[in-house]
């Protein structure tokens, strides 16, 4: 399994920082079951930049219903 990125806040050099208020593994992890996440559209527009430029997955999300 080399191809798999595993994060861990245990291993983690910044862990107890400051640095982690700002890290978005801790703020996808601190969410409470079924709290969405909001992304806007200024955002989307960037991860659509970023994916261009093959730094960032794509969006996987597909509302229900469509």
């Amino acid at each position: 399994m080399d191809d798999v990125l595993r994060i861990s806040c245990d291993d983690c050099a910044a862990r107890g920082s400051d640095a982690c208020g700002d890290c978005i593994v801790t703020f996808l992890c601190s969410r409470e079951p079924d709290d969405a996440v909001v992304v806007t559209g200024a955002e989307v527009r960037s991860l659509a930049v970023l994916h261009g430029a093959g730094l960032v997955p794509g969006l996987r999300h597909v509302p229900l219903g469509r």
